[in-house]
């Protein structure tokens, strides 16, 4: 068990990057956090800190810096762990979920026996910005038959209101902007 460690500790380790991968962007990089294995561990106590070893059946990652913490989290939680990915990107049968961008349409998938019916599911990601890609993991997660308990971020972006995507699904995130 690591020692205890707050939002506030996390918040501290995630710089911002300025004009990063394009001018006016202000990138919250969590590197720093993942290179201190306190604060690393003490994000995933806190990502699921609301359940105990075998409340979930599968904790689903979004594509690509969910994975990290997703996965941590199931490990955590004896569940498996389920990534949702980008189109194409997964070798099995899989079913799609379309969600907007700013500029066009994006489509994720996840393979087709990863949740079973019935499933307790913990969505995580790291970032929750506009709740597009959330909303589509989430949708794909309901199509196999699975309950979403909650949608847990790292780092939420309150102004762009992702939240209201998600609206139906307890939602939480440790560090807000």
């Amino acid at each position: 068990m690591s020692a205890k460690v707050t939002a506030a500790e996390i918040e501290a380790a995630i710089r911002t990057v300025p004009d990063f991968p394009k001018p006016g962007i202000q990138f919250k990089d969590i590197t720093p956090l993942l290179a201190d294995a306190r604060l690393f561990a003490g994000a995933i106590d806190l990502l699921t800190a609301q359940f105990s070893p075998g409340s979930i059946d599968a904790v689903v990652g979004i594509d690509a810096r969910g994975f990290i913490f997703a996965a941590a989290a199931a490990t955590k939680l004896n569940a498996g762990f389920v990534p949702v990915r980008k189109r194409g990107k997964l070798p099995f049968t899989t079913i799609e979920q379309d969600y907007a961008l700013e500029y066009g349409n994006a489509t994720v998938a996840i393979h087709t026996d990863a949740i079973r019916p019935g499933s307790r599911v913990l969505l995580i990601d790291d970032l929750l910005a506009t709740g597009g890609t959330s909303a589509a993991a989430a949708a794909l997660v309901q199509k196999l038959g699975g309950k979403i308990l909650e949608a847990s971020f790292l780092i939420e972006l309150k102004f762009l209101n992702g939240r209201e995507k998600l609206s139906g699904f307890p939602v939480r995130s440790l560090v807000a902007y």
